[in-house]
């Protein structure tokens, strides 16, 4: 990343690298990351660390990661704008964590939703990292000194925890932290699934058929689109109780950038079929670069390791002085080098 002397805000974002991104983490976050490098010292992170709450096979974990570089680069992140790394690579996230962890209420923990869906989900490893996550996401965000963090409505919890630690502990010892702030994008889309419209996109949907995977091929996309759950009415219009036509339009809306009167003027007369075949084909059109260039990274480790190395650089250098005010602030004694 270039030096830039201009005070800019700080933005940090991270992305777990469990599996291949889809197109509800393309338009909720990483389309928004390509615009924001314009205007912010961004940082963003592959956040691996958090990836092993859940047991993970180490090496589709490692494949998982560095494809997730080759995703964001292909997807318009430019290391020379923002900073690029692996959450492993700095320990500066793992040591925060636990200082954080001693500012943290177990009962404020105890309240994370997240936490109880995962629990659910995951019932037969329930273990302290899976409860703890939100203190590391603390530490994530208050190391850089972040002025604003891009957040979706799953994640909002998460954030105001991070800004009552950085309260806590400004509290006790003066202005250290940083007290970060929602970044809420003026276009932002929440993807549902294409197959069940009142679930948000995932990854881990067993139907293939409710999510669209960077990686689709056109044929595939088409098909998926063709196959959205819609509703008995025939009329293109965004209302209450149209969820699935609701869904599609805030995608069609989200890549081409028509707002929801242009939609509905477009397909006025026209039936769902030609509705959904103009989305999967929008969207297929707005993909293809993304996945002929991940082709080529993604056999190119040594350029997606030189990126991560670099950015791993920059993001110790900017984390240590932060890492290191919090340890004097609570009494350790500083290392002789």
């Amino acid at each position: 990343m270039e030096q830039n002397t201009e005070r800019k805000k700080v933005i940090f974002s991270g992305i777990q690298p469990t599996g291949v991104f889809t197109l509800g983490n393309y338009l909720g976050a990483i389309k928004n990351w390509k615009e924001l490098q314009e205007d912010y010292n961004c940082i963003f992170s592959v956040v691996d660390l958090h990836a092993i709450t859940v047991r993970q096979d180490p090496a589709a974990l490692r494949k998982q990661t560095l494809d997730s570089v080759a995703l964001l680069l292909a997807s318009g992140i430019d290391p020379q704008k923002s900073v690029l790394f692996m959450q492993s690579h700095n320990s500066a996230h793992a040591e925060l964590s636990w200082v954080l962890s001693c500012y943290t209420q177990f009962g404020e923990l105890s309240r994370m939703t997240q936490f109880k869906d995962k629990s659910q989900r995951h019932a037969d490893n329930i273990n302290a990292g899976l409860f703890t996550y939100p203190v590391l996401m603390a530490a994530d965000i208050l190391l850089y000194k972040t002025d604003l963090v891009p957040v979706g409505v799953d994640q909002k919890q998460h954030l105001e925890l991070a800004r009552n630690i950085a309260e806590r502990f400004n509290g006790v010892y003066g202005n250290v932290f940083t007290v970060p702030e929602p970044y809420i994008p003026k276009i932002s889309a929440k993807v549902m699934s294409l197959a069940d419209p009142e679930k948000k996109m995932s990854k881990s949907d067993e139907n293939i058929n409710g999510f669209i995977s960077l990686l689709d091929d056109r044929d595939t996309i088409i098909r998926k689109f063709k196959r959205a759950v819609t509703d008995s009415d025939t009329c293109v219009r965004y209302a209450e109780g149209k969820s699935g036509i609701n869904n599609l339009m805030s995608i069609y809306s989200s890549v081409s950038g028509k707002d929801f009167a242009a939609i509905e003027k477009e397909f006025e007369g026209k039936g769902y079929g030609d509705f959904k075949l103009c989305v999967g084909e929008c969207v297929a059109d707005a993909l293809a670069p993304i996945r002929e260039e991940f082709a080529k990274l993604s056999k190119d480790k040594a350029y997606l390791m030189s990126v991560c190395s670099e950015g791993a650089q920059f993001a110790r250098r900017l984390s240590r002085r932060t890492l290191e005010k919090v340890y004097h602030k609570v009494g350790f004694v500083k290392a002789e080098n």
